[in-house]
């Protein structure tokens, strides 16, 4: 079962962007993706979303604690 997850996942790769540019004052600290949109965890506790096409800011996702 392990073996097929991984199988079926890195069959289909998802090029990193090559630059990502934050606001000012904004660390990050942890990166994910899909085809279509990555996401930049920062210090402040937020997950702000950006679109893969354009690399255009299309959301923030602040984290409540």
């Amino acid at each position: 079962m392990i073996g097929l997850f991984v199988m079926r996942f890195s069959s289909t790769p998802v090029a990193f962007p090559s630059t990502v540019a934050l606001p000012d004052g904004k660390t990050p600290v942890a990166f994910t993706q899909t085809a279509n949109w990555y996401a930049i965890v920062t210090s402040e506790d937020e997950i702000m979303v950006f679109d893969r096409a354009t690399d255009r800011h299309i959301q923030t996702i602040q984290i409540e604690k």
